[in-house]
């Protein structure tokens, strides 16, 4: 077979500025970021996205800085605007079962507006309830009440005073309690050194007496309790009848403001209707009187407290559905949280805590996760299965090791979240999970494999361009003339090993970009040019080539032995290439071979160091017995 020379500038791709097609990147600023050389990966990304169905999540492979974040954000954000606006959500105070706030979900921007309304509502009725009740209208008809009920009541107790009369006892009140006391011949009380002094017999009638009047007593106290009762529910109901108008005109227009039809509107009339029957209920608290104490104050606060709205979704100035990226995924961020406050040293909460998580926040959009992250924290990787299987998110502690101890723990309502979840891992990551968790991987049907290098072609060095354009105009970088983009591009080839291919690690671009645009403001330029480019390629290679000048140094000093002429049988020379990771580099080392016949015949050395497998052992054993 002939042989031929080759000569080194045939191994170098060299790119012809002019083909590119624009003086410098500042032409190509405001062009779309293309997927260059990802065909598949779109057409997967795009299909993935707009499929409704549940499992069609997407796992996203390819090496870090193929541009996966960035291209993927785009296609979701792209993807959202056709999509409908999802609704807010609230959480509110359950009446019958405060540990269990209700879940609200309304339209987008009415949570914000049920939000301001009860505000609204709770300030207006602070202010008026105490005036409407104080009224002269109130007053005149309370007093009328308790007249009737003073007058009931004077009646039972002049009786009961006649009755006690006639048994030589005199009644008393005193703060809402009655007190009898025994009276002498001449009508004044008895001190107890007269009570003792009377005869057994007198002091036997006098504890008879007694007992008939604490009976006489317990019956007047059973006749009035009525009385009592009916004034204080007649009061009540003369608070609720004044103050019920009021409390309607609030509440009607909060559903004036709220008149679009949501799923949940059965839900917010029956809360609006509760907030009603609990405000009447609690009127009294509103009654201002002359010792106005804290304690009515607290009360007050207390149940107005109920009424505020918990908004935890709000989509009001959302256009389109949500594109949520998750950065920091631990379970409160992810799922939710609960927060908690200590008072006297105790741990308490209420509904009003409840924070959403980024699950909560894309419902009805996407959310891009990276998939090293979850795997780090078993606690969230298990919440996240379960969730996947079912569709619907609680908001709890995660784990009871880690729960704090309070003294009012809340369960609040599930609700169902449609989330499209983008999955960004290694392929290594990717098939370990295909094999040890199969039902997981179920949930992830749309598989988005990005290339590591692609086939160049004009319209890919077209893209190239557009994504260095883009780069600087993003980070405020001087733009690239033609010259220094083919520089760039070369160095792609280089990178894939390939005059024909192209590299799609596109993070080491932004690098060297960067390093570029610095050298290019060192030297006061206005565009970046071909020899900032190489410029910042050398400098990178200075502060990267240490350990290949040592190698150089061992070859020139004589410490690894290089012969570059004649011939050695059993010896020739070699290039290894090292990669370091930010640098590789070529050395030639030494080849050399040695033989001898052997005395046990064809022997296996990976199975003699137990390096091999049972399947390369049979072999290995079949041609040792073939030849032998």
């Amino acid at each position: 077979m002939p042989t031929s020379r080759l000569p080194a500038e045939a191994l170098r791709l060299t790119i012809d500025p002019d083909a590119l097609g624009f003086a410098n990147t500042s032409a190509l600023q405001d062009q779309p970021l293309p997927w260059i050389g990802q065909e598949r990966a779109e057409t997967a990304v795009h299909f993935g996205l707009e499929m409704a169905q549940s499992d069609y999540n997407l796992f996203v492979l390819g090496e870090v800085g193929s541009g996966r974040s960035s291209l993927l954000r785009q296609a979701m954000q792209e993807a959202a605007t056709h999509r409908a606006t999802p609704p807010d959500l609230c959480y509110l105070y359950h009446f019958d079962a405060p540990e269990r706030p209700r879940a609200l979900r309304l339209p987008a921007g009415q949570g914000r507006l049920l939000r301001q309304g009860m505000a609204r509502l709770v300030k207006t009725l602070l202010a008026e309830i105490p005036q409407q009740l104080a009224s002269t209208h109130s007053k005149v008809e309370g007093e009328r009440l308790e007249k009737t009920f003073k007058e009931e009541e004077a009646r039972a107790f002049s009786e009961l005073d006649a009755f006690a009369e006639t048994r030589d006892f005199a009644l008393h009140r005193d703060a809402g309690r009655l007190l009898f006391t025994l009276r002498g011949p001449e009508g004044r009380v008895m001190t107890e050194d007269e009570m003792l002094a009377l005869p057994k017999e007198r002091r036997a009638d006098i504890a008879r007496m007694e007992e008939e009047l604490l009976a006489e007593i317990n019956r007047y106290l059973e006749r009035v309790r009525p009385f009592e009762q009916a004034l204080n529910e007649a009061l009540a109901a003369l608070r609720r009848r004044v103050v019920r108008p009021l409390i309607d005109r609030e509440l009607r227009e909060i559903r004036i403001d709220l008149k679009k039809q949501i799923k949940d509107s059965v839900k917010l009339g029956a809360w609006l209707n509760r907030v009603k029957e609990d405000l009447l209920d609690g009127l009294e608290l509103f009654q201002e009187d002359e010792t106005d104490d804290s304690a009515r104050r607290e009360a007050l606060a207390a149940l107005v407290a109920r009424y505020r709205v918990n908004l935890v979704v709000d989509n009001h100035d959302l256009e389109g559905a949500p594109v949520i990226v998750e950065d920091n995924p631990l379970f409160r961020s992810l799922f939710g949280s609960i927060e908690y406050q200590s008072e006297n040293d105790v741990l308490v909460t209420d509904f009003s805590r409840i924070r959403a998580g980024s699950l909560h926040r894309a419902h009805g959009g996407f959310l891009l996760l990276h998939l090293r992250d979850l795997v780090a924290d078993g606690l969230v990787w298990e919440k996240l299965r379960r969730f996947l299987r079912c569709g619907r998110l609680q908001i709890e502690e995660p784990g009871t090791a880690y729960a704090p101890v309070a003294a009012v723990s809340l369960e609040p309502e599930p609700v169902d979240a449609d989330v499209k979840i983008v999955l960004i891992g290694s392929r290594q990551l990717y098939y370990d999970l295909q094999e040890a968790d199969p039902e997981f991987a179920r949930r992830f049907r749309v598989k988005v494999d990005f290339a590591e290098r692609f086939p160049a072609s004009d319209e890919s060095r077209r893209a190239s361009a557009v994504f260095v354009a883009r780069t600087c105009a993003r980070l405020g970088l001087p733009h690239f003339t033609a010259a220094a983009v083919a520089r760039l591009l070369e160095q792609g080839h280089r990178e894939a090993e390939d005059r024909g291919r192209q590299s799609a690690i596109f993070g080491r671009t932004e690098a060297l970009v960067l390093e570029s645009a610095a050298l290019c403001r060192m030297r006061d330029g206005r565009l970046v040019e071909a020899e900032d480019v190489d410029a910042a390629l050398t400098a990178r290679t200075r502060r990267h080539d240490y350990p290949e000048e040592q190698m150089r140094e061992a070859i020139t000093e004589g410490e690894v032995l290089i012969s570059l002429h004649g011939e050695t049988v059993g010896q020739v020379n070699g290039l290894t290439v090292v990669d370091l990771g930010d640098h590789s580099f070529g050395f030639p080392t030494r080849i050399t071979a040695r033989t001898y016949a052997g005395e046990e015949g064809l022997g296996s050395i990976e199975r003699e160091v137990a390096m091999s497998g049972p399947i390369h052992d049979k072999g290995v054993l079949i041609l040792k017995h073939y030849l032998a």
